[in-house]
């Protein structure tokens, strides 16, 4: 698996921005990548060194949709989450705006 089919996209949300000042990066991966792909994949990506790397996988939540009279439910993705921990004084800066440190 190629570096940029590993990392899909940044978590960008209150909690993520948080963790950035703790050198934590969220990103949403492939859910079979697993803990080294995206270590490497990281670092090649951002040349950056990662010290840790956490995974959770997120359950798709059920949605309530009512459109033209009839009410249907859905659920949305589910996705797995990677939470990354880079070496004290490093960070990520993506498109040449530092999203986590604003």
């Amino acid at each position: 698996m190629e570096a940029r089919d590993v990392i899909i996209a940044p978590r960008i949300s209150e909690k993520s921005m948080a963790e950035a000042l703790g050198h934590q990066y969220s990103f949403t991966v492939h859910p079979d990548a697993t803990k080294t792909q995206i270590r490497h994949a990281v670092e090649e990506i951002f040349k950056v060194n990662v010290i840790k790397v956490n995974t959770v996988n997120v359950g798709g939540k059920r949605r309530n949709f009512a459109r033209r009279g009839l009410r249907t439910q859905g659920r949305t993705k589910d996705y797995k989450k990677a939470i990354v921990t880079l070496k004290a004084g490093q960070k990520i800066e993506l498109g040449g705006v530092n999203y986590f440190e604003q």
